[in-house]
């Protein structure tokens, strides 16, 4: 068995974004020469979220607005008399920090309208780091 792990660092702009980070996987999965096998995506930030869905600007929109209708800032969560930021913690918590893909014949396989993307809930940020591991044959 094979196995490639790469680093990918992202920088944001805002408190929640969606940052499509597709390209930097499946270049990733390309380089890595493994015809059959798995992706890892995983983030190292316990305010940031891994998911996958299409890139539609209006849905981009709806996905952050229902992370702030579900999980809405300056409510009185606990954790946030240490950091203000409980929000971002619970969201990512329910979002989920890794997505594993099916890699085939070289490449990664997704839907015709699924992108991958990293979910900043604590922004802005530089910095943040997403690793990526790729196994297989």
């Amino acid at each position: 068995m094979k196995a490639l792990f790469r680093e990918v660092e992202i920088s944001t702009d805002v408190r929640q974004q969606l940052v499509d980070v597709t390209e930097h996987v499946e270049r990733i999965v390309r380089d890595s020469g493994i015809e059959n096998g798995i992706c890892l995506i995983h983030s190292l930030h316990s305010t940031t979220g891994i998911i996958i869905n299409e890139h539609e600007s209006g849905l981009v929109d709806d996905i952050l607005r229902k992370i702030t209708t579900d999980y809405p800032r300056g409510t009185g969560w606990r954790h946030d008399r240490i950091d203000d930021n409980a929000d971002a913690h619970l969201a990512s918590v329910f979002t989920g920090s890794s997505k594993t893909l099916p890699v085939r014949m070289g490449k990664l396989v997704r839907g015709t309208w699924q992108n991958i993307f990293l979910l900043e809930l604590d922004g802005p940020r530089t910095g943040r780091r997403i690793v990526i591991e790729v196994l297989g044959e």
